[in-house]
């Protein structure tokens, strides 16, 4: 389905029945990203999944983009549908925006999963970040796709998986450069931590033991500020933990939220 919302046409999906449930995906991702874990949820929750701005069927804007503007678009996508209150889960990108959304939005939040993301930007963010969305632009997505399926699944996984493989590498190339070079300076702009002390909403915040892209220690700094918090490591994953480690992951989740 689509929507004019915040000046741009955004893509979403509604499925399933019970309370509402926004999920957020990575970047250089879209709504595909959740299917393994869609036929848990739908049984328990009215699920909403949505292409970020610039990914997916959503259209792409000149950037650089922030995570307030992110947030906002998606604040103003869960308004049009009338939505007043909802769960949410969000995996790197995702759950960055999902950070934001709750600092912005207290109030609408009910229980929140922050997967493989981080509160804060490492040092040189700004021009790894910058560098990333230099490549996309002038090169297209082609020479991100190999080195992001290295950051995001294991080694064995990527050897093991070739079709899976081949098809997130589809969705990586498929992504619009611009889109994918806004959301890098979103993410470089990234500093949400000391704001989340405030937050007072139940969340699980989750991270594969192998994640070489936001590490287990940016995710133990998400846990130490956020006060309702609990943790967990997942075993033999990388970035992409919801897809490496499915069963994994859709259990820690299903365990977490209410239903």
């Amino acid at each position: 389905m689509k929507a004019h919302i915040n000046g741009i046409e955004m893509h979403y999906e509604v499925s399933g029945s019970g309370p509402w449930l926004t999920l957020s995906h990575s970047l250089a991702a879209n709504t595909a990203m959740w299917d393994a874990q869609m036929q848990a949820l739908n049984q328990h929750f009215t699920v909403l999944r949505y292409d970020i701005r610039g990914h997916g069927q959503t259209q792409a804007t000149p950037g650089p983009y922030t995570l307030n503007q992110l947030s906002d678009d998606v604040h103003a996508l869960l308004v049009h549908l009338g939505v007043q209150s909802t769960h949410w889960i969000g995996l790197s990108l995702g759950g960055m925006i999902g950070q934001t959304f709750a600092i912005r939005h207290p109030e609408m939040l009910g229980h929140a999963v922050i997967a493989d993301s981080s509160g804060r930007g490492a040092p040189n963010a700004a021009s790894m970040w910058g560098d990333r969305a230099k490549l996309a632009l002038s090169q297209g997505m082609s020479p991100l796709v190999e080195p992001t399926l290295q950051r995001w699944f294991t080694q064995d996984y990527r050897e093991k998986n070739p079709a899976v493989m081949a098809q997130i590498g589809q969705m990586i190339a498929s992504t619009p450069p611009e889109g994918y070079a806004g959301c890098c300076g979103a993410i470089s702009g990234l500093n949400t931590l000391d704001q989340l002390r405030d937050l007072r909403s139940p969340c699980l915040v989750m991270v594969g033991e192998q994640d070489m892209g936001t590490p287990p220690a940016m995710s133990e700094l998400i846990h130490q500020h956020w006060p309702a918090s609990s943790y967990v490591v997942l075993q033999n994953a990388a970035h992409i933990s919801n897809i490496e480690q499915a069963q994994a992951f859709t259990d820690a989740v299903m365990k977490f939220l209410p239903h």
